[in-house]
């Protein structure tokens, strides 16, 4: 396995991508992307920027924050003032990347080598230049894809998952309400055994 990584084999099969134009076409933000693996995982909230050798695939971010010195709230890095105690914070206070950037955003899901970044970048542009023609020649009538479709198993699995959980927390909560009732149980049994012996 260690060896087909080395060698930069691609491990992995993109069998679907939906593209969803953004409606501005001067933004640099030109679509945002939904990736399916081996008909079995989804990616979503691919970014598709226009950059300046042509599309590049952004992958899924959250914004990286710190605590406030003062009053310990949690605070976006790009925050000039804290949101919670209005007190004044260090505006290069971010990490810096190799480069000496400010490192702002951190990656949700990224691919760990070359060849699978290479092939999902690849299988991306080439579905959202297949949605760009396909907007082009629908014109007015063209209506982008849909990805509520993807979270429909996934709340059914939610819920049956939801459900499993409090029926967990609801037993070890019933264990503890019984275990002091047992624990003084076992006290008196005790003492009496004692007390019978003495």
């Amino acid at each position: 396995m260690q060896d087909e990584h080395n060698n930069g084999a691609v491990r992995f099969h993109v069998t679907e991508v939906r593209i969803k134009l953004t409606d501005d076409p001067r933004n640099k933000l030109k679509a945002y992307a939904s990736v399916t693996i081996d008909d079995a995982f989804v990616v979503r909230d691919l970014k598709i920027i226009d950059g300046n050798k042509g599309p590049f695939v952004a992958m899924p971010s959250r914004k990286l924050a710190d605590h406030c010195s003062r009053c310990h709230h949690k605070n976006h890095l790009r925050a000039a003032f804290c949101n919670q105690c209005g007190g004044k914070l260090d505006p290069d206070r971010a990490p810096k990347d190799p480069r000496g950037r400010s490192r702002l955003h951190a990656d949700l899901a990224h691919p760990i080598n070359s060849a699978t970044r290479i092939e999902l970048h690849k299988a991306v542009v080439r579905a959202y230049a297949e949605e760009i023609e396909h907007a082009q020649r629908a014109g007015e009538s063209y209506r982008p894809k849909d990805f509520d479709d993807l979270d429909e198993l996934n709340e059914i699995l939610d819920a049956e998952y939801i459900d499993e959980l409090e029926r967990r927390q609801e037993e070890r909560v019933r264990r503890r309400r019984e275990a002091p009732t047992t624990a003084a149980a076992d006290n008196v049994a005790g003492e009496a055994a004692a007390g019978g012996a003495g």
